[in-house]
């Protein structure tokens, strides 16, 4: 017999990336009292990884839980990037309702329509936080009704349709029922959450059932499981079995050794758990997102979405440049593949496989955002490697005809520098599908484009529009070969001997190109030192000292005057590397170099081409 549990309500937080959700979250604890009166809290307390709080992203889901008036209500902050899209589909198994937060002054954007379309395929009721509203060119009322417009072209139900607004600045701490209420505190947002949003429901008699929908990962208790008790109650030292709604054998014993629900950022060890309660489980080692933990005598594993799949990859190689070993702690191939390996615990939307080559791993995910952060993530931890160009993962159609993924990009640029935008992607074989004038001088232009088209465009996108166009992408599915793409129209400056590298030698190199070194920095021959202003590729001799002579003339004490280098960032050096180079990356430094170090053998491997 099912029953309703009214004191618990589970909701999670979805949106665009940069929309506040994590903003609001903040808000939420603070208000409902988590936080001493006099306590320092860091902004944006949820992202607690050092990348997550540089970049100002979310990248795992998070939960917490806050109690207000006499009701518990578990909170999940989701990520809003593209590219980690398969944590929030996860998350909102586990949850009951969602805040859908869009921001007061951008409106309805690619990602609102992502989140929002799996919210109510699901059958989720939604409740609209119109954010920023203290931005000086919010217009509320307009985005009211482009969400509108969404939820109709996304077919929503008539209940769906008939959702609560609420007008908020997570920022400066209120939330409103309407734009003309007093701007006070958040409690109508809490109001609406209690009201609107049902509480959980299940039959407290029957057998157990916890779908474990994130896993989280600590070096000292191994996998924690994150789920929902959807029937029966959690007890610990209980008997279970392990089952999965995709593999129909799974049946494992397991004993639930340690319970813990969440209090606010912490997570609190309980006895046992009702239905409703959002749980931590430790203590199984192979437990895995979709198992269904459930009582022995009634093993039913609850249906679950297949993980979205992965559409680039890269391969991950032990360096072996000369230069090799010097800066990195981890460099050897049994540390890289253990470092990959862990991370599949906790990361669902990453493959890792080996290839022929013991030195080499190749490993998909699901942009090259999610790849960058696995690669900062590594080199803090003091590993050293080298990683070759991002490609796409090709799949063949039914008739045998070679498919790509495709995404959709959404560009907002000022109406200035549409044509450059337009142009550029047209040559990357992207199609513009729509182009509408938005406020403030902005145009939004919609492309369909393969996801090849865009590896490497970002760092030419922020030169074209003078760093103030906004570029979104949404996978789009799999479609029929586009053709070839000629990506980087320049060649490479290549370093013709090993040494450090001198003024005297780079003065002369930067009238061929742009130089990513300056002086005194270790180079050795095969090392990319910049990019050449021609198509070919240039060797250059920077470690040339000037000769001495014992004349002396009027030009020869002149100061030289040296451009300063481009240094590249981990992005900008992934999207420039080219198929036939590695970036090298060391907890200390980033170099290119070609993959084929040896000059001879290199021109000899391109006259086989």
């Amino acid at each position: 017999m099912k029953m309703k549990r009214e004191d618990v309500r589970n909701i999670a937080i979805i949106a665009h990336v940069d929309h506040g959700k994590t903003t609001l979250v903040d808000e939420l604890l603070k208000q409902s009292g988590v936080f001493r009166e006099n306590q320092e809290v860091q902004e944006r307390v949820m992202d607690s990884n050092d990348i997550e709080r540089e970049r100002g992203i979310t990248i795992l889901s998070k939960n917490t839980a806050v109690f207000y008036k006499d009701t518990k209500i578990n909170i999940i902050d989701t990520p809003g990037h593209a590219d980690f899209g398969g944590e929030v589909e996860r998350v909102l198994k586990m949850v009951n309702g969602v805040i859908l937060v869009v921001d007061a002054f951008e409106g309805v954007m690619p990602q609102t329509k992502f989140v929002l379309m799996k919210a109510l395929s699901l059958e989720l009721p939604v409740i609209v936080c119109v954010n920023k509203i203290d931005r000086p060119e919010a217009r509320p009322d307009e985005v009211v009704d482009e969400v509108l417009e969404l939820f109709m072209d996304l077919d929503a139900s008539d209940e769906q349709l008939d959702c609560p607004f609420i007008f908020a600045s997570a920022r400066n701490g209120y939330a409103m029922k309407d734009l003309n209420d007093p701007k006070t505190d958040m409690m109508d947002l809490f109001d609406t959450i209690v009201d609107y949003i049902p509480a959980p429901e299940g039959d407290p008699d029957a057998g157990t059932q916890v779908l474990i929908s994130t896993i989280d990962y600590n070096e000292y208790v191994g996998r924690i499981g994150v789920g929902k008790v959807d029937n029966g109650c959690l007890k610990v030292n209980q008997d279970a079995l392990l089952v999965n709604h995709h593999e129909p054998d799974k049946q494992q014993k397991v004993r639930i050794s340690k319970l813990y629900e969440y209090d606010g950022l912490n997570k609190v060890e309980v006895t046992e758990a009702k239905i409703g309660s959002i749980v931590a489980i430790s203590g199984i080692a192979d437990l895995h997102i979709g198992d269904t933990i459930c009582s022995p005598d009634h093993p039913a594993a609850i249906p679950f979405q297949k993980i979205s799949e992965p559409t680039l990859s890269m391969n991950f190689i032990v360096n072996d440049s000369p230069l090799a070993g010097q800066e990195g702690k981890y460099v050897t191939s049994r540390h890289i593949r253990d470092r990959l390996f862990r991370e599949l615990n906790t990361d669902v939307s990453l493959r890792v496989e080996e290839t022929d080559s013991p030195d080499s791993y190749k490993v998909s995910g699901r942009g090259e955002l999610h790849l960058s952060v696995l690669i900062e993530n590594m080199r803090r931890e003091g590993y050293e490697f080298a990683v070759s160009k991002a490609e796409v993962l090709y799949h063949t159609d039914e008739n045998g005809k070679k498919t790509e993924p495709m995404e959709l990009a959404y560009v907002d640029v000022p109406d200035d520098f549409t044509g450059a935008v337009i142009s550029k992607l047209s040559t990357r074989k992207g199609n513009l599908l729509n182009m509408k004038s938005i406020s403030g001088g902005y145009t939004r232009l919609e492309f369909k484009i393969p996801s090849r088209g865009l590896i490497g465009y970002r760092g030419e996108f922020m030169t074209d529009t003078k760093g103030n166009g906004i570029i979104n992408t949404i996978f789009d599915g799999y479609e029929p070969y586009c053709g070839d793409i000629a990506y980087r129209k320049q060649g490479s400056l290549i370093a013709f001997e090993s040494g450090e590298s001198v003024t005297y030698g780079l003065f002369s190199a930067q009238d061929r190109g742009t130089l990513f070194i300056g002086p005194g920095e270790k180079v050795y021959s095969g090392m990319v030192i910049g990019s050449s202003s021609r198509a070919e590729d240039i060797e250059i001799n920077v470690c040339k000292k000037k000769h001495l002579t014992n004349t002396r003339s009027s030009s020869a004490d002149e100061a030289l005057t040296l451009v300063p280098p481009k240094v590249l960032s981990l992005e900008q050096a992934i999207d420039f590397i080219d198929v036939d180079e590695l970036l090298e990356v060391t907890p200390e430094s980033l170099r290119i170099r070609k993959r084929i170090l040896d000059p001879t053998l290199r021109k000899r491997a391109s006259f086989k081409k």
